[in-house]
C-alpha cells in the first residue's frame, strides 16, 4: 500500500490518483478525505496525540507499506516583521513535527516492510525568496529530516528521497495570500509534478535518487 499524507487536495491527490490507476491501495493521512482512497484517515498532522491515533491506524493495515510520502504541507507568504508565534507553530507543527513524528510511531513498521520514504519539500529549501522566510526555514528542515534518515536507514533497503519542486499550479498559495496565482501558464502543471515523482518511485529498488530538484523555466 502507498500511504500519502495530504492527498485530499494538490499534489497529494495528483500522487493518489496515479497509483490508484496503477493498481496500488491507496491510503491519504489528511482531514478530509481523497475520492481516490481506499482508506481515509482524516486527522490532523499537527498535534501529538492525533498523529499517534493515525500510526494505529495505519499499523492496523494488513497490506505492507510499500511507501510513505509526506506530502501534506502549509506555506505562509509574510515578511520578518508580520511573523507571529501562532503562525511559527502552525508551520512547524504541520510541516516539520507531524512528518517527525509519524515516521517515529511508523519506525519498525518501516524497516520490517523495507518502506521508501518521499519527503516533499521545495526549491526553496535551497535558495530564499523574498516574504517566505517562514516558509523556506521549514523546507530547509524538511531537506534536513530527508539528509539524517539517509544515514539512519543506511545498510537497510529503505530508499529516502528528498523531492524538491518548484512553482506548481495548485490552490496552495491562493489559501495562504488570497490571491490566485498570475500567469498560471508559467506555473508546472500539478500532473506532471505528481508523475516526476511517482516515475522516481518506480525506479528499481536498487536505484536512490536521494534529491531531485524541479525548477520551472
Amino acid at each position: 500500500m502507498i500511504v500519502i499524507t495530504g492527498a485530499s487536495d494538490g499534489l497529494g491527490k495528483e500522487v493518489a490518483k496515479l497509483y490508484k490507476e496503477a493498481g496500488k491501495t491507496v491510503v491519504n493521512i489528511s482531514r478530509r478525505e481523497c475520492e481516490y482512497a481506499d482508506v481515509n484517515i482524516c486527522h490532523s498532522l499537527r498535534e501529538g496525540e492525533e498523529i499517534q491515533q493515525i500510526a494505529d491506524e495505519v499499523l492496523a493495515l494488513d497490506e505492507p507499506l510499500e511507501a510513505l510520502i509526506n506530502s501534506a504541507g502549509v506555506i505562509s507568504v509574510s515578511s520578518i516583521k508580520d511573523i507571529t508565534e501562532e503562525e511559527i507553530k502552525r508551520m512547524m507543527s504541520t510541516n516539520i513535527k507531524g512528518k517527525v513524528l509519524l515516521i517515529s510511531k511508523l519506525y519498525d513498521r518501516i524497516v520490517a516492510d523495507k518502506t521508501d520514504i518521499v519527503n516533499v519539500s521545495s526549491t526553496l529549501g535551497h535558495k530564499a525568496y523574498e516574504d517566505q522566510m517562514l516558509y523556506g526555514i521549514t523546507t530547509w528542515g524538511i531537506r534536513g529530516l530527508s539528509k539524517n534518515l539517509q544515514l539512519e536507514f543506511k545498510g537497510k533497503p529503505n530508499r529516502i528521497i528528498s523531492f524538491c519542486p518548484g512553482g506548481f499550479r495548485t490552490q496552495l498559495r491562493e489559501k495562504a495570500t488570497g490571491k490566485k496565482i498570475e500567469n498560471p501558464e508559467e506555473w508546472m502543471r500539478v500532473e506532471d509534478v505528481a508523475l516526476a515523482l511517482k516515475q522516481t518511485l518506480d525506479l528499481p529498488k536498487n536505484m536512490e535518487v536521494s534529491e531531485i530538484v524541479i525548477n520551472r523555466k
